[in-house]
């Protein structure tokens, strides 16, 4: 299957099938981290080759993505003396996809990458559309850039070695699809009527219909943060170390739902729907907030806040959403009450 990007900036498939062979007349720098290396590196390599091949390994976790490691990546391709004409392939998940496609917009001035998507993920979102960058003490990814890759290859073989939890953090992304998107496909995930390939493909189809619409999130592409305001604020405040980024979109998501109810949109009947959904997909559907002026203060650290409006995207119904960014400071507080430990 093959779903294409055409975006002004530039034009590229996403190809949904067994990783083809890869060749390449140029340096090729592969981005990884230890435990992907570990287990599918030979996979990989098997189906690569190049002018010359290097692998740069990362470590792994959403704390090292950072400028120590951006830093890192850009000191071994200057000591390779790669070039403007050289490729880097992300291999591995949203982390590696993110850093990755940001060291390629700013070694040199932008060179080429590729996506080799490893976790579910990965596979559905973060390589799909271009959004590259790091975290930083503020926020998630408040640095960064729009870089469009030149192809996306996914192959669920890596999904035979992916851990539960991180699976479960995949179908958060897909169900958030669904619910903005697709009432049908959202029924099917319901019902378990739709298998894993089709899945993927819907998810992909309905993100790359969004990003082809507007590709630097100045209008509908802001939808496909439903869910991540309040989970990013979750990530920031536990360091990143207690959830994975779609354990807390999924905790974001029915935040967002309340938020939804208390204006009176979101029927209670569709929320609890939306919220076992994600139950049975093993995902968290709570937080405890120790402090909820804490909480609604780091709202305005996300980079999706103009003008000390927080925006946020909350579904109208499944399958219709609705941004909104005129909501009174009380109505908020009283979602996050709902969370109060």
């Amino acid at each position: 299957m093959k779903t294409t990007i055409n975006t002004p900036s530039k034009t590229y498939d996403i190809i949904i099938d067994k990783l083809p062979k890869l060749n390449f007349d140029r340096k090729v720098a592969v981005i990884t981290n230890h435990k992907i290396a570990g287990l599918h590196i030979n996979y990989l390599t098997n189906n690569l080759s190049a002018k010359e091949l290097h692998i740069i390994t990362l470590p792994d976790g959403e704390e090292y993505k950072n400028w120590q490691n951006i830093e890192f990546i850009l000191d071994r391709l200057f000591d390779a003396k790669f070039d403007r004409n050289s490729l880097l392939i992300a291999f591995g998940g949203g982390v590696v996809g993110d850093m990755t496609g940001f060291a390629a917009s700013i070694f040199l001035r932008g060179v080429d990458f590729i996506q080799i998507p490893t976790t579910l993920l990965a596979m559905v979102d973060s390589s799909v559309g271009g959004k590259t960058g790091i975290n930083n003490k503020y926020g998630k990814n408040l640095i960064g850039s729009f870089y469009q890759p030149n192809a996306v290859y996914i192959d669920t073989h890596f999904l035979s070695t992916l851990p539960k939890r991180e699976f479960a953090a995949g179908m958060a992304e897909i169900i958030k699809m669904a619910v903005m998107f697709d009432k049908d496909f959202f029924e099917k995930i319901k019902n378990n009527s739709i298998s894993l390939e089709e899945m993927i493909k819907r998810a992909v189809e309905l993100k790359a219909d969004v990003v082809n619409q507007d590709e630097k999130e100045k209008g509908i592409r802001s939808v496909l943060n439903y869910g991540h305001t309040f989970g990013h604020v979750i990530e920031n405040l536990t360091n990143y170390k207690t959830f994975l980024h779609g354990e807390a979109v999924a905790i974001g998501m029915v935040m967002a739902n309340e938020l939804s109810k208390i204006l009176g949109y979101l029927s209670e009947n569709e929320a609890e729907e939306i919220k076992q959904v994600l139950k049975k997909n093993n995902l968290p559907i709570d937080f405890k907030i120790e402090n909820i002026e804490e909480f609604y203060n780091h709202f305005f650290l996300d980079k999706k806040t103009s003008n000390n409006k927080i925006k946020f995207i909350i579904p109208e119904k499944i399958g219709k959403y609705k941004i909104i960014d005129d909501i009174d400071k009380n109505i908020i507080l009283k979602v996050l009450k709902k969370f109060e430990k």
